[in-house]
């Protein structure tokens, strides 16, 4: 299955029978008859079974092999990429290789390279390395078919995918082929393997492939034997994985006794994204290369696609190590802060306290680093400001708050000074329109700016990367601060921190608060009976496209088609969804640009410092 820049994988290790081609080779069709990926990889020497030793010396079995592979391309119904092992005769010498196969076309062979004559491998017993002989012969005749042969880069006619095949051994060398496969152009690494299985090997297998993985900023696809090629002192155990980008996709447990199929979903579009911003990458592109061909194939892209597992709806949220990661979280702003108050030689810090997730989040942050530091909670001055709509049950959480953290508090009604202002302006104090909000929410700022002159202090902005992705707040009003703290926080994680503070650091009456705001939609008050999700979008969602955007560069279309599938929208919902990020997100670049410092929390930010380069004025075309 392919479609929309996913390409689903199969790693196989099938139930083979040591020496016996015929039968290895049907286990495999039968197998084939109900995969459902695009590219299917066996392990090596699949076709004879690795173990064979002193047998692929005989003619027997490497005729045999020949009739079984010729079976194989006969009966193939498999419509993808389907990779296999077994040995080649080259005038006399053989070659532990693999064949790439389409439908009953062999595409390509490629050789193994390294071969391990250790303790339990002997492989320089049977076989030759390639790197001669790729040199010489560049095509090879195989069952009346020439077919490319050597080191070889496949690559789909549309140029949207490629892969490089490594076997075993290769992947454990300093500089392994497909670490300039990768350089040259293959997205993809597949390995065929026959990897035993000692004491803590599993552990090494799995984290070297996930450095290949990074490394090559692509993927990995790796199809190990399994246990019914174990013989003497050697033990197999089909420890199959699949990698992306460092990300473990899915691996196999070992030691099942039958056959075995894992599935993996990669992002291709993903693996072209992280090359085109990786600099180490591009500055070592071409410098490590080798003298390969191009092998093209085609592929049908599916009409729809189904995922082995749901993508994550959360993607920012801890699912793991939930209290080790908000710790983490945690340390990263109060350090942050730490610097900036002591390099400004701060007496206070002021922050409008609303009662809403961000600034609740600000000022238990302020709390930690003053307790830490040793300093007097009275110093943190938190300022209410109820306005024209602020609702009973906002102010109450705010105080119940700052008092029962023990900071100075502030009562300050803007509704006067408001309506003033209005009168200046000459707008009519009724009618709810922007300058009806956004007077509201500047007037707030004035007055933090100006008690942090009188305390000798700093105004701790609240304002979430979500908001600020969206444009979702008022230019030199709540967009400005002293220093944001809140600025490299998606909401979702905003209310992942507050949770965790509520369960774990505050004793009954701080924890019910912090529950209660949770709780409470999401509003700035600024008009009668205001939802922020009703205006934008939920929150989850577009937590979910600020990720896919920033971390994976995701384009309106794609992320339509995502969202309907991660979160069971209707197309017109996601087409809303999508549209209405996509515009706020690139109109309101010259928010972010004039961005106060703020702590870059996880790996994307939308500082204009950092992460984010964007011109101002941008025509955005989807």
């Amino acid at each position: 299955m392919y479609n929309k820049g996913f390409l689903k994988v199969a790693s196989v290790t099938p139930k083979l029978k040591v020496g016996n081609p015929d039968y290895n080779v049907k286990e495999m069709l039968s197998l084939l008859d109900g995969i459902k990926s695009s590219i299917t990889v066996f392990p090596e020497l699949g076709v004879t079974a690795y173990t064979c030793n002193d047998l692929f010396y005989q003619e027997s079995l490497l005729s045999n092999t020949k009739k079984a592979i010729q079976h194989l391309l006969t009966e193939n119904k498999y419509d993808g990429i389907l990779v296999i092992g077994a040995p080649l005769e080259i005038e006399g010498v053989l070659y532990n290789s693999a064949f790439v196969i389409k439908n009953d076309k062999i595409l390509g062979i490629v050789p193994k390279f390294y071969l391990p004559n250790t303790g339990e491998f002997y492989e320089k017993r049977w076989f030759q390395s390639g790197f001669d002989i790729v040199k010489k012969v560049k095509e090879v005749t195989y069952l009346g078919q020439k077919v490319p042969f050597g080191h070889l880069v496949f690559k789909d006619l549309n140029d949207e995918l490629s892969f490089g095949i490594e076997i075993c051994e290769d992947m454990w060398a300093p500089i392994s082929p497909g670490n300039i496969l990768a350089l040259n152009g293959a997205r993809i690494i597949l390995n065929l393997s026959a990897s035993n299985e000692v004491l803590g090997k599993r552990e090494i297998r799995r984290r070297s492939i996930l450095e290949h993985s990074r490394r090559n900023a692509g993927a990995y696809v790796y199809s190990s034997a399994g246990v019914n090629e174990s013989t003497s002192e050697t033990v197999f155990s089909g420890h199959n994985v699949i990698a992306q980008n460092s990300e473990l996709l899915v691996e196999t447990e070992n030691f099942n006794q039958e056959s075995e199929i894992i599935y993996g979903d990669l992002d291709i579009e993903k693996i072209d994204f992280a090359r085109r911003t990786n600099a180490s990458y591009r500055d070592t592109l071409n410098r490590y290369q080798f003298e390969y061909q191009d092998v093209f194939f085609s592929l049908k892209q599916t009409k729809d696609y189904s995922f082995e597992k749901k993508l994550d709806s959360t993607p920012f949220v801890p699912k793991i190590n939930i209290l080790e990661d908000f710790e983490k979280v945690a340390a990263l702003q109060e350090n942050a802060l730490i610097k900036r108050i002591k390099h400004v030689r701060a007496k206070s810090l002021l922050i409008g306290v609303s009662g809403g997730l961000d600034s609740t989040l600000a000022l238990l942050i302020a709390v930690r680093v003053y307790d830490n530091l040793g300093l007097d909670r009275k110093e943190i001055i938190g300022v209410t400001m109820p306005g024209l709509h602020t609702s009973k049950l906002t102010k109450k959480n705010a105080l119940d708050m700052m008092t029962n953290l023990g900071v100075t508090i502030l009562d300050i009604n803007i509704n006067d000074h408001v309506n003033e202002h209005f009168k200046l302006i000459g707008h009519d104090g009724i009618t709810q329109d922007v300058t009806y909000e956004n007077t509201q929410a500047r007037a707030r700022t004035m007055i933090l700016m100006n008690l942090a002159n009188k305390y000798q202090g700093i105004v701790l902005g609240t304002g979430d990367l979500s908001e600020l992705a969206l444009g979702w707040c008022t230019y030199n009003g709540d967009q400005m601060s002293m220093y944001g703290i809140n600025a490299g926080i998606p909401k979702t994680l905003v209310q992942f921190m507050i949770y965790n503070y509520a369960i774990h650091k505050f004793d009954e009456n701080v924890r019910d608060t912090l529950l209660s705001i949770i709780k409470t939609p999401i509003s700035p008050e600024l008009t009668s009976n205001q939802e922020t999700e009703k205006n934008i979008g939920k929150y989850e969602i577009n937590d979910f496209i600020v990720h896919r955007l920033l971390r994976f560069g995701d384009n309106e279309h794609r992320v339509k088609w995502l969202i309907q599938k991660v979160f069971d929208l209707t197309l017109e919902e996601a087409s809303q969804y999508s549209s209405n990020f996509y515009r706020r997100f690139y109109s309101q670049q010259f928010k972010r640009q004039a961005l106060p410092d703020g702590p870059k929390i996880l790996d994307i930010s939308i500082s204009p410092r950092g992460d984010l380069r964007l011109p101002s004025d941008i025509d955005y075309n989807s």
